[in-house]
């Protein structure tokens, strides 16, 4: 197998680490590249355990140029990108009647925005390339919207219609574009939550469990692989049964 370079965003969460170790798992010629912004402890450790095969950069979603000068970086070290992982996302969660403006532009610029951006930056060598793989982390919110997350769940929706729209552009060059739709999963987010959210949450999920970021990062991999080359547009929810 011949080297394959992985681009992932928010890198440094709990679910960014599970898929760029499921990549760097898959096979010794695969090279991740973590795309991470302030917070990066997890990310550097992750490269540090993977010389030669994991690398950081510094990366802000929300900019068209920082998403130039990292591709151009990883351009001049391997001359190719075959997948991104648009995994970066924020929560700033309220009632819409109280949103401030500032948390609606601000979700919607990381979550919406940023898989834009990527998308766009990658594209061009992705079709020189003849083929690609774009996997873009939506959320269960895109489909099934909860109350107080006006903005979030409009911005993983919105992701979802990317998805869909870019998939039909690229289909005929062999880039195939796809979503996955993670439900509660054992991350940063439901950490947060009070032992009662939990266990409400729970109750909800037919399965009766989290899911874990290791299954997720099962999907996005098969998403990328070769043996996935005829799925795209889709948006695979990974949610215990809830929907």
């Amino acid at each position: 197998m011949s080297l394959r370079v992985i681009f992932i965003t928010g890198a440094n969460g709990g679910l960014g680490q599970a898929i760029a170790r499921a990549f760097l798992q898959e096979s010794p010629d695969n090279v991740v590249w973590l795309g991470v912004r302030a917070n990066r402890e997890h990310a550097d450790e992750l490269a540090q355990e993977n010389p030669g095969r994991c690398f950081c950069i510094m990366l802000d979603v929300t900019s068209p140029e920082s998403w130039s000068a990292a591709a151009k970086e990883i351009l001049a070290k391997h001359q190719r990108i075959d997948v991104l992982v648009n995994n970066a996302g924020s929560h700033e969660d309220a009632l819409l009647a109280t949103m401030p403006a500032d948390s609606w532009r601000r979700v919607l610029a990381t979550n919406l925005d940023g898989v834009f951006h990527g998308c766009q930056v990658v594209l061009p060598t992705m079709i020189s390339q003849r083929g690609g793989r774009i996997v873009n982390v939506s959320s269960l919110s895109a489909l099934l919207a909860p109350a107080g997350q006006a903005n979030y769940a409009a911005a993983k929706a919105g992701v979802v219609a990317l998805t869909q729209s870019l998939a039909k552009e690229v289909a005929r060059i062999g880039i195939t574009v796809n979503a996955v739709c993670p439900g509660f999963v054992e991350t940063e987010a439901l950490a947060k939550m009070s032992a009662e959210e939990k266990k409400a949450a729970q109750l909800r999920v037919p399965m009766r469990r989290f899911g874990k970021p290791e299954e997720v990062a099962a999907a996005v991999r098969f998403l990328a692989s070769a043996e996935a080359g005829y799925v795209t547009g889709a948006a695979l929810k990974i949610d215990g049964g809830i929907l």
